[in-house]
């Protein structure tokens, strides 16, 4: 049994996503790893934290794989209409938070990112809340990066140099969130990650260099990849 912390965090997956990359007959979350789908993996990872007390997740209204999921009664999970965007997905997340539980930090996790270490938890967790906005894990770019052309040619050669993956969670106060997410999606912003939206509110989120196996399943190969990281890093 995990011992919930007073200091409590919430939880908020976006899981209303199509992933029509992989190229299967359900969406990617719904896609199984061993005895559970990667959704439940992803859930349970956070839920074993001690200082997450709720995961709240947004699917598609109608949605019909999540009702039969073992997390769809768990009392810790709270089920919430997504949107067509992830942005809207998280926002609409943070308004149940905001009306219903009373936790002052939020961390967004991807729903098909199930091999999230818990020391990188605690990490992120760390050096969020003596942040002054909150942080995202990340990972360095190691590899040479190359701009294209319009003909999907080399253009150049990007310097790599202070590069880095977005990973998730990311964690953010949930006041803040909310109000910065808000706005940019009724200025009409790109908002690719809860970091965009921060950053073009004008603030500058802190970079926490996370594991390189919190790996984002996106391809089919990526299955099987996830299998073997969950095996790997299990205890």
């Amino acid at each position: 049994m995990v011992v919930k912390s007073s200091h409590s965090i919430v939880a908020i997956v976006p899981a209303a996503g199509v992933g029509s990359r992989m190229k299967a007959d359900k969406p990617k979350q719904y896609l199984t790893i061993g005895e559970y789908t990667v959704l439940e993996h992803t859930v349970f990872k956070l839920l074993t934290h001690p200082r997450v007390s709720k995961v709240v997740i947004a699917i598609t209204e109608g949605d019909p794989y999540f009702p039969n999921l073992v997390i769809a009664t768990h009392p810790d999970v709270v089920r919430v209409v997504g949107g067509s965007e992830r942005a809207d997905s998280v926002l609409s997340g943070l308004q149940y938070v905001q009306q219903h539980l009373s936790s002052e930090w939020v961390m967004v996790h991807d729903a098909a990112r199930p091999c999230v270490r818990e020391a990188d938890l605690n990490t992120l967790i760390e050096v969020s809340q003596v942040h002054e906005v909150g942080g995202i894990l990340a990972s360095p770019v190691r590899d040479t990066m190359k701009r294209a052309n319009g003909n999907n040619n080399i253009e150049h050669t990007v310097d790599r140099e202070a590069l880095w993956h977005a990973l998730t969670p990311q964690m953010f106060r949930t006041t803040l969130l909310t109000r910065t997410l808000s706005e940019a999606l009724a200025a009409g912003a790109i908002i690719t990650d809860e970091a965009s939206a921060l950053e073009w509110a004008g603030f500058h989120p802190a970079l926490v260099q996370g594991s390189a196996d919190n790996i984002k399943i996106t391809q089919p190969e990526d299955l099987a990849l996830a299998e073997f990281y969950l095996e790997r890093n299990k205890g």
